[in-house]
């Protein structure tokens, strides 16, 4: 079934120590209405004292429903603000559109600014690299750290199957550009993207769907249209919107299968639909739009020894996450010599790829203990796969990703186009945490939070 778009879940706001005071002296102001008695009875006082807790209640309930969202409603000093469409095409590699017809990403290159690449962040997944765009972190800082990953004490799990984990905003950290835009008082809408269906920081976004790829993309498209065509006090200024195709191709069929191919036509198809869509709009000169992917693809090697841990090193009483192109292995207790045994075990029976300790990872992975990252990580070379157990191991799907963040093929794209971008500029990589300062000066919001992204690759290229 359809995921319509619909209001955010609620506009929870946060009860401060204030509001309860305030509550108080009201209840007491109307307890003694009727005592005539006294200074603080008279008629008089009672009066001043209903009115001054009646201001002080409006005062707090405005800034509590502030501190929980925009509530719907532009504050009047973002209406003039400029409107920013961020698009993800899952699993979109860096050459697909040298490689294939692809005139919709060449007509915003065109109009703006491409980077030859963008580079993902370890582990090169879905949801690790799509939350890192949208919060200039690294996964060790917020602390999306897979697509499946456990609690630091293996109590509790996160899955991307798991629709009350994914909605639980306890398990994300950093400030999306979502919350910051709420927080503001600036409406924002998503049909999908990762973490918007959370309530982070306990603010909503004002419009967002629960992900349902039975949803066509033209549709998707469709409803981003209808946000920008609404009331300027409603209208959204940051929506996100998300398309699957070439991700599930791929998977399926293999990088440049006909299938894959197809995908990107139709993904070419929705693009094409939100510009000509938006050109007609009469906030049209005032758009934005970032175009990015989270990953690319690698043809699997079936042909080749495909390792399985099962057999080959002891796993009782631990747990392991794999995905093929690697497999994390996390221990219910330290166990230093243990660890050492299994890396080892490991790297003398298989010669494509490596086990390494979480302490020996190397430093552009991030990968820190803190974090909860697995204390046993098994890269696969590029192409190459590793499985737990020999039931997990999938031969049917011929395309994927997973691999090592230096790996050419794992990188993805980056296009922007808008107002104050210069039109037709090609530039060096980007990693995908300089994705978020660019977003957030684009909005005209300030960066309050810290960050790993670098504001001095993308945001001088904004003209004044």
């Amino acid at each position: 079934n359809r995921a319509a778009p619909r209001r955010a879940r609620r506009h929870d706001f946060i009860i401060s120590p204030g509001v309860v005071l305030v509550l108080i002296v009201w209840r007491i102001c109307c307890r003694h209405s009727g005592v005539k008695t006294g200074l603080l009875h008279s008629d008089a006082m009672l009066t001043v004292f209903r009115t001054l807790a009646s201001c002080l209640l409006l005062v707090f309930l405005g800034s509590a429903v502030h501190a929980a969202g925009s509530g719907g409603v532009n504050a009047p000093a973002q209406r003039d603000k400029p409107y920013l469409i961020l698009v993800s095409l899952d699993g979109f590699r860096w050459d697909y559109q040298d490689l294939f017809d692809t005139p919709a990403l060449d007509r915003i290159a065109a109009d703006g600014v491409r980077a030859k690449r963008l580079i993902p962040v370890f582990p090169t997944l879905t949801f690790p690299n799509h939350y890192s765009i949208a919060t200039g972190l690294y996964p060790a800082n917020h602390r999306l750290i897979g697509n499946t990953f456990p609690n630091r004490d293996l109590t509790e799990w996160y899955s991307l199957r798991m629709r009350d984990a994914v909605q639980d905003g306890g398990w994300y950290s950093g400030e999306p550009v979502w919350v910051a835009a709420e927080k503001a008082g600036m409406v924002t809408a998503a049909f999908f993207f990762v973490g918007t269906e959370a309530d982070i920081q306990g603010i909503p976004m004002t419009y967002w769907n629960a992900f349902n790829a039975s949803v066509p993309g033209l549709e998707r498209v469709q409803q981003v249209i209808d946000w920008l065509s609404m009331p300027e006090e409603q209208r959204p200024h940051f929506i996100t919107l998300y398309f699957e195709d070439v991700d599930t191709a791929t998977h399926n069929h293999g990088p440049g299968s006909q299938q894959s191919v197809a995908s990107i036509d139709r993904v070419n198809e929705y693009l094409t639909a939100l510009l000509d869509g938006v050109a007609e709009l009469p906030v049209a000169d005032d758009v934005y739009y970032v175009v990015v992917s989270d990953h690319g693809q690698i043809t699997k090697r079936l042909d080749k020894q495909i390792l399985v841990l099962e057999g080959l090193v002891d796993l009782e009483g631990l747990s392991v996450v794999d995905h093929g192109a690697a497999a994390f292995i996390y221990m219910p207790e330290p166990d230093a010599g243990r660890a050492v045994a299994i890396r080892d075990a490991i790297n003398d029976a298989w010669p494509y790829g490596e086990a390494i300790l979480r302490r020996e990872a190397p430093a552009a992975w991030r990968v820190t203990e803190e974090a909860g990252f697995a204390d046993i990580i098994v890269q696969a070379e590029p192409g190459y796969l590793v499985y737990s157990t020999a039931d997990r191991v999938q031969r049917r799907s011929r395309g994927d990703h997973g691999w090592a963040p230096e790996a050419e093929d794992m990188h993805a794209i980056f296009l922007a186009s808008g107002p104050r971008l210069p039109a037709g500029r090609t530039i060096g990589p980007v990693r995908a945490v300089d994705v978020y300062p660019l977003m957030m000066e684009i909005l005209g919001l300030p960066v309050t939070t810290p960050i790993d992204g670098d504001p001095a690759r993308l945001v001088p290229l904004l003209e004044p």
